[in-house]
């Protein structure tokens, strides 16, 4: 069975940070499942304008982050912002982290880290605009294509996709050898 990833998003996702790693995902062999706060669609942000919907798989309260092998939060400035006043959004973070599965976080996602309560004494990147944010939650901020600290995974905006990409890839890796050495 193909490990599943879970991609948290709402309206306003950055329309290249969903899409983008889902299809990398998905050509890795990886299962993808989109889970917003409601059913139907959502609807991307792409550069200046409201960009295509995405299908929504399963909405929140559906969701568990046990059925899930590692989570992924698209940027963009809207999303990751609603989705950090939503209870429920902010605890499925924190029960990732928990669980030490492969959180990945990229643009302004970074935002549900640190509301979360995540990033202290960590290492993190992220959109220039928010790497203040990060610093005030405690983060040792890098501005690097990617940052990899123990199961946080995070990346500054899509020109980085690639190495985030890789990044989860790697993580899920590492994940399904600790599985397999368990069994």
């Amino acid at each position: 069975m193909a490990q599943r990833v879970m991609i948290l998003a709402t309206n306003g996702f950055e329309q290249s940070e969903l899409e983008k790693p889902k299809a990398n995902l998905e050509d890795a062999g990886y299962e993808t499942v989109v889970v917003s706060l409601e059913d139907g669609q959502i609807k991307g942000w792409d550069k200046d304008d409201w960009g295509s919907p995405v299908d929504v798989d399963l909405t929140l309260d559906e969701a568990t982050e046990a059925e899930f092998d590692a989570l992924v939060l698209p940027g963009g400035q809207i999303n990751p912002d609603l989705l950090r006043v939503e209870d429920k959004a902010v605890q499925m973070v924190k029960d990732f982290n928990t669980a030490g599965k492969p959180i990945a976080a990229i643009c302004h996602a970074p935002w549900l880290l640190i509301e979360a309560g995540l990033l202290n004494g960590r290492g993190a990147t992220s959109y220039k605009s928010i790497r203040t944010d990060l610093a005030n939650a405690g983060a040792n901020v890098l501005d690097k294509e990617v940052v990899v600290d123990g199961n946080l995974i995070t990346s500054r905006n899509p020109d980085d996709i690639p190495a985030f990409s890789n990044a989860i890839i790697e993580a899920l890796k590492r994940e399904s050898a600790k599985f397999t050495e368990a069994a």
